[in-house]
């Protein structure tokens, strides 16, 4: 028995969140509440005693990280596999222009279907590049470990969905992250389990829940 720890962290608040507009790959710094909600769940964070620290390039996450880091000592890993899913021309627009401009496609993803959100990306392929990042970051972690994740809300839900081995239509059962909530995922004989989902404060609204 290993009994590692997988905490998947969401960035903290950017502009494009407060807009409801999709970030998807595009690079959005965090707002200031951001990186105070950064710094409370770093605090937060620190006393689970993370062995090791990845996290997306992207400056939202980067910057998140840095929290953590900071308290922990750790240094962090960046890799541009941990992005968010890129959504092609659905990046930049507000929820409703999506569903003004692109309905039947937005309606096809919300019943599970497989879907290239504005030309981009797969949730599948998203799994694909980030799945393994953290799968092979797990090898250096000692048996009891923890790995903390820093990534984005879409790239975490298909993560979690690929560590569980759960068919691809259900992973958006899993429901969105708040921003700088985190999920845990731990190891049993049969694999890994959910133990927590959007943890970490009270209750808040879920804003931009795949960037």
């Amino acid at each position: 028995m290993r009994g590692r720890k997988i905490v998947l962290w969401r960035h903290g608040q950017t502009s494009w969140n407060l807009e409801r507009r999709f970030q998807g790959s595009t690079d959005i710094a965090l707002t200031p509440e951001g990186l105070n909600q950064a710094r409370r769940s770093a605090r937060l964070l620190a006393g689970l005693k993370p062995h090791v620290i990845i996290s997306s390039d992207l400056a939202r996450a980067r910057a998140t990280a840095a929290e953590l880091s900071a308290i922990t000592g750790l240094t962090v890993t960046h890799d541009e596999a941990l992005r968010e899913t890129y959504a092609g021309k659905w990046q930049g627009l507000t929820h409703d222009e999506i569903i003004e401009r692109f309905g039947e496609q937005y309606a096809a993803w919300k019943r599970g279907e497989p879907v290239r959100r504005g030309g981009g990306e797969l949730e599948t392929e998203v799994a694909d590049r980030a799945a393994p990042v953290v799968e092979g970051t797990l090898e250096k972690l000692p048996d009891g470990g923890t790995l903390v994740v820093v990534s984005h809300g879409g790239t975490i839900r298909t993560t979690i969905g690929r560590l569980l081995g759960l068919h691809p239509g259900t992973w958006e059962a899993l429901g969105g992250l708040s921003n700088c909530c985190w999920s845990v995922l731990g190891e049993s004989v049969r694999g890994w389990r959910l133990l927590e989902h959007n943890a970490g404060t009270l209750p808040e609204p879920v804003l931009g829940d795949d960037d």
